[in-house]
Parts: structure tokens; sequence; C-alpha cells
């Protein structure tokens, strides 16, 4: 049994990344374009006849934008929350009754080999949902657009291999940047955005839950750098007694295509 885990968009201006096995896969978030979307998952070496299906996490244009589009090119449905549905219908267009899947929080269901749980999470949108993975002994899980650490959807993802773990914004650079206060307080608020520091507390909760690959997601292009959330997030498990690189894999996804491929294998060795 594997796990092929493979962030293709993670930022502020779109998201998508792959998860499947052998038996083929799902798109979490399609927030970029179709082609651009397709292009990436050509880079990755995964076969759009792979795609069964589109899970959404929230309506947001940034996770949204192109799931219409691939929605009725690869004839997949599109699976979300009833209150998820309620918001983008206008954002996606037309998209055949039969194609429209809901879900609910804490329900799990079973796709392409997948065990797949949404899961309640604290961010400014209609019932949103984060998603977790399970092929045989692996876990994986998709964890961003946080407004903060709660045991609630934190107790979804401890346990897993690899996580995709938000790191928005570093909070000095967004209180002294240019966006509006409006804006700013909202990001900064408890159905936000998960900082570089929160980030960092989530990534040791979840290296002592046995967790041994965190990939930050969703940094901001204007109030984050990379680096930046890596050598806070790296700080935060090595004075919590863990070494990044021997105990902890720690990468940073790429705002603008894919960020690697990640193939979970019974001895979680990613390549």
């Amino acid at each position: 049994m594997s796990l092929i885990f493979a962030p293709l968009f993670s930022g502020s201006s779109g998201n998508a990344l792959y998860v499947g096995t052998g038996a083929g896969g799902v798109l979490v978030d399609a927030g970029a374009s179709g082609r651009n979307i397709l292009a990436e998952l050509n880079r990755a070496g995964v076969p759009q006849s792979q795609i069964r299906a589109i899970l959404i996490t929230h309506a947001h244009s940034d996770h949204v934008g192109g799931a219409g589009v691939l929605c009725r090119r690869l004839r997949v449905p599109i699976f979300a929350t009833e209150g998820t549905w309620q918001e983008m219908h206008q954002k996606v267009g037309a998209i055949p009754q039969e194609m429209q899947c809901r879900v609910r929080a804490g329900e799990n269901f079973y796709l392409a080999g997948l065990d797949i749980m949404p899961f309640a999470i604290p961010h400014d949108a209609g019932e949103p949902v984060g998603y977790s993975f399970r092929a045989g002994r692996l876990k994986a899980a998709v964890a961003t657009d946080l407004g903060r650490i709660e045991s609630g959807w934190f107790d979804e993802i401890a346990g897993s291999d690899i996580v995709l773990l938000e790191a928005n914004h570093d909070v000095e650079m967004l209180r002294a940047g240019p966006y509006p206060y409006d804006l700013k307080r909202r990001i900064l608020s408890s159905r936000g955005h998960l900082s570089n520091d929160e980030a960092g507390l989530a990534a040791v909760k979840l290296a002592e839950t046995g967790c041994r690959t965190v990939l930050l997601g969703h940094l901001s292009k204007e109030n984050n750098f990379p680096d930046l959330a890596f050598q806070t997030v790296a700080m935060h498990l090595e004075n919590a007694g863990w070494i990044v690189g021997r105990d902890v894999r720690l990468d940073v996804a790429r705002r603008d295509g894919l960020s690697g491929v990640y193939r979970l294998e019974d001895d979680n060795a990613p390549v």
C-alpha cells in the first residue's frame, strides 16, 4: 500500500493538492486555473484519468477558481459541505446535479482507495472543512485556513504521516504591512489564518503524535517569506527537542507550482 501526496499550488493566490493511491486519487481544492492545475498534475506524473473527484475545503476563490472547469472537463464530481455549495455556486458555474456531492464534517466516505474524513475548521466561510486521508496504515491530512489552534481539528490530523499545515503570515510583517486595517484584523482573528509561530506550536504537537513530515503551506505573498516560515517553525521544533531533518522532515510548499511528490510507503519514505 502506498499513498501519494503532491501539493500543486499552495498560497493566497491559489490552492490545489493531489492525494492518491494505486486506485486513483482526488484533488483537494482547485483554486488555480484548470489549465495550470492539469499542467502541474502532468509534472507530478499523475494522468488526468487518475482523478476521481474534487474535494473543496471552502468557497473562497483561491480554493475554487478552477473547480468548475475541471469538473466539466474531467467529468468528475465535486464534494463539499452544504454551506460551501451555497457560497460557491456562482463561482464554479453550472455543475450537473449528479456531480454535486455533499459531505459533512465528522462523516467519512471512501473514494479511490482512500478513507476520507472531512473535519470542521475555524475559518470565515460557510461550513469550511479540512480533510484527512487513510490508506491502510498510512495517514495524510490537509489543514490550512485555520483561525486558531484548537483540539477539534488538531485531533483529526494527529498521528498523520504527512500534513500540509498552514503557516500563513509573520505577525509583525502583517501588522506593519500595507493591508487595510479590516483585512489585518480578519487574518489575525480566530477565524482567519495561522501565523508562523502558531504553525510552529502545531508542528511540535504533531511531532509528539508521530508525524514525521510537515509541509508548510498557504504562505502569504505579502506577509511572509518561505525561509522565514521555515526558520520559525524549525526553531519551535528544535526548542522542543526535535532535530529537523532527522526527527522531522520540514518543507515549504510552493505558491506557484508543484512542490514535490511525496510517496508514502509502510516505512513513510517520501521521494
